[in-house]
This record gives C-alpha cells, sequence and structure tokens, in this order.
C-alpha cells in the first residue's frame, strides 16, 4: 500500500559495479528488506510514483545517482508493477554521525536508526503527493 517506506540495513551496491553478482545479491537484499515491511496481502501499485532513498552512512557511500536503479529494480512487482511508473527519484547521503532532523520518523526509519549501522531508507509515495515529503 502505498506511501510504503522500508529501510535496509548495509552500504548499497552501485548500478556501476563490475561485480554482477554482488549487484545481484544487493537487489535480493533490498527485495527481501522490502517484503519484510510490505503487507502480504498488497498488490504491486500501478499509479505514478516518486521513490525517495536516503543513504545514512558512517565512512564512505556511492554517488547518490548510483544506487538508485537496483533499489527500483528490487521493488519491481512487489511495490509496483513496473518502474516505469516511477515519475521522480530523489537521493539523497546523510553521515550518520552528523546532525540532522527527521520529521515524520516513521517505524521503518527508526528501525534503521537502531540498527547502529549504515543502512538505506526507501520511501515511495504517489508522485500526486510528492510536496508531502
Amino acid at each position: 500500500m502505498i506511501p510504503f517506506d522500508f529501510v535496509v540495513q548495509g552500504p548499497p551496491v552501485s548500478h556501476q559495479t563490475k561485480n554482477k553478482q554482488r549487484l545481484q545479491a544487493w537487489k535480493q537484499t533490498v527485495r527481501q528488506a522490502a517484503q519484510t515491511y510490505w503487507n502480504a496481502g498488497d498488490i504491486p501499485s500501478t499509479e505514478e510514483l516518486t521513490v525517495v532513498v536516503t543513504n545514512f552512512y558512517e565512512n564512505a557511500a556511492p554517488d547518490v545517482d548510483n544506487i538508485v536503479k537496483p533499489i527500483q529494480d528490487a521493488l519491481i512487482g512487489l511495490v509496483y508493477v513496473d518502474d516505469a511508473q516511477v515519475t521522480d527519484c530523489h537521493t539523497k547521503k546523510r553521515n550518520i554521525a552528523g546532525a540532522f532532523k527527521v520529521k515524520g520518523l516513521s517505524r521503518a526509519m527508526a528501525d534503521g536508526f537502531v540498527m547502529n549501522s549504515d543502512f538505506i531508507h526507501v520511501k515511495v509515495i504517489a508522485s500526486s503527493n510528492f510536496e508531502e515529503i
């Protein structure tokens, strides 16, 4: 059900990695993490969507534009029918040791902060509600 958010523990794998096995394993990790938050009876959305990805890291983080595609691919058939439905994508990286405010802390994001390690927070909303982010 949209809006939907979840977290994935660990640093992301760049779409540009030369290690394709590692990339496929990362996509599977993302999908499994999403499945733990997705209601089993919900069907994939067919509406236009916005995806917001925040990489909370401690030491180093890949370029934000290189982490989005594997995450979007992992959600096909679970959260949405096809990633062509994604009309907007916003990516951020934040040093987890830094100071920042979190407005509207979701259960998923709270789970990420208690992991005490690098994590990715992914939020999927209807594109018509983008201003609510």
